[in-house]
């Protein structure tokens, strides 16, 4: 395994990691009525590459499962990376 690959593994695990982390942390902090994230910050996770583990995270704790921004948003998010590393992979291979 190429030390590229070992290190996109590990950014991915990670940013997944922080994905679960704030979407469970802003569920307990919305029952508590404590200080929330931001929809910004949770989207910029996302967006950074833990946008499946989020979205698989909203459906499991039923967190901004009624926000259409979540659900049509984290979806894009997921499909416009998918074609981002179906074009890298096509460019670099």
């Amino acid at each position: 395994m190429s030390i590229e690959l070992k290190i996109a593994l590990i950014y991915f695990a990670a940013i997944s990691f922080f994905a679960v982390f704030f979407t469970v942390y802003d569920k307990i902090a919305a029952k508590c009525k404590a200080r929330r994230i931001p929809e910004r910050t949770l989207f910029t996770i996302s967006a950074f590459g833990g946008s499946v583990f989020m979205y698989l995270t909203m459906i499991a704790i039923r967190h901004k499962t009624k926000h259409k921004s979540f659900m049509i948003g984290i979806p894009a998010i997921i499909i416009a990376q998918l074609l981002l590393l179906i074009t890298v992979a096509i460019l670099y291979f």
